[in-house]
């Protein structure tokens, strides 16, 4: 129902998005993308480039009086930081980046060509988006939001600054652990009736998109492999003030696939930034000679946006499942839908 694409360069004009399937009459402004945006470029650990950017966003199609026409949204994030044509070209790959392999898969000869488009700088797009996505889950009381569990394996925001601080006077990176959680998810949101359905796998499938995140785990997770099923599903009870209820949620509010009504929550890992200040070993790539990685402009640890991004994520991908169950043209009819399903659910 909703799709979105995404366009620009870390170093280009600016970022593009293109959101389709939002339905007409929902209300946005400007103002509350912008305040997402700035929640992106914050975090203990950020680098420069945050001081020289202040991203903005420029709609640019889909509205009329501040109201969605049910088509196609048109979003512009401009870069001040703007002379891809002017940069050095980079012949050492950093180890653990997309530079070797879109190098040799797309046949360019600087490196450049490769890292314009897989920097994160991408994710200024992807939150844009989030933001509308955010703002027509709210009509319906959801709310996305997302916490840093740990940095470099220590908790605490004071042990946290420790180890990004410690990670600066290495002139290294480090990562760690986020959280984000839906609350106020209706039950039913999903399938099981095709793989490409599941809300699980498609939320995922999203969260990994994220450039620098390594792994995922809903709800209890990992901790299912080291558990019996009797201490780990969530009993089911009923009661007349409150229907069907949990007193646990370990599945992290997905079974089967589907939406069951109880908070959504997701942990992934962002793995330390590529690019070290003191760079690994690695190839000239015209020469074939060792050489240090190349030193590009970044940060030592982005945990606490990437969580930002995830929230836009989860956002984009919880509005879509909910246009497939509540009709995807007119908000007013989307509500209409919505009542009657929750009054039918709350009968059964």
């Amino acid at each position: 129902m909703l799709r979105q694409l995404t366009a620009g360069e870390s170093h280009g004009k600016g970022m593009v998005a293109i959101l389709e399937g939002m339905p007409a009459g929902l209300k946005v402004e400007a103002q509350a993308i912008n305040k997402e945006l700035k929640r992106r470029q914050a975090g203990f650990g950020r680098g420069r480039r945050m001081k020289i950017e202040n991203d903005r966003v420029e709609i640019i199609s889909g509205l009329k009086n501040n109201l969605t026409l049910a088509s196609p949204i048109t979003l512009l994030i401009r870069n001040k930081d703007a002379g891809i044509e002017k940069l050095h070209k980079v012949t050492a790959a950093r180890p653990g980046h997309a530079d070797l392999a879109g190098l040799l898969k797309y046949g360019f000869s600087d490196i450049r060509e490769v890292l314009e488009r897989a920097s994160a700088r991408s994710t200024v797009a992807t939150v844009a988006v989030g933001a509308l996505c955010k703002k027509f889950l709210s009509e319906f009381g959801i709310i996305i939001s997302s916490r840093v569990l740990s940095v470099g394996g220590v908790c605490g925001k004071a042990q946290i600054e420790a180890r990004i601080k410690e990670a600066i006077n290495r002139r290294d990176t480090v990562g760690g652990i986020f959280e984000v959680m839906a609350q106020h998810v209706p039950v039913g949101l999903g399938s099981y009736a095709q793989a490409d359905r599941r809300l699980d796998s498609v939320l995922s499938a999203g969260i990994m998109s994220i450039p620098g995140v390594k792994t995922i785990e809903i709800g209890l997770g990992f901790g299912y492999a080291v558990s019996f099923g009797s201490e780990v599903h969530d009993a089911i009870y009923h009661s007349k003030s409150r229907g069907y209820f949990r007193r646990s949620n370990n599945a992290g509010g997905i079974e089967g696939g589907i939406s069951n009504g109880q908070p959504i929550v997701i942990r992934a890992c962002m793995k330390p930034i590529s690019t070290l200040m003191n760079p690994l070993d690695s190839v000239n790539i015209r020469s074939k000679k060792s050489a240090k990685a190349a030193v590009e402009r970044s940060d030592t640890c982005v945990v606490e946006p990437a969580g930002v991004v995830a929230e836009s994520v989860c956002a984009f991908v919880l509005a879509d499942a909910f246009l497939e169950k509540f009709g995807s043209d007119c908000l007013k009819d989307i509500k209409s839908s919505y009542r009657s399903y929750m009054d039918r659910i709350a009968r059964d």
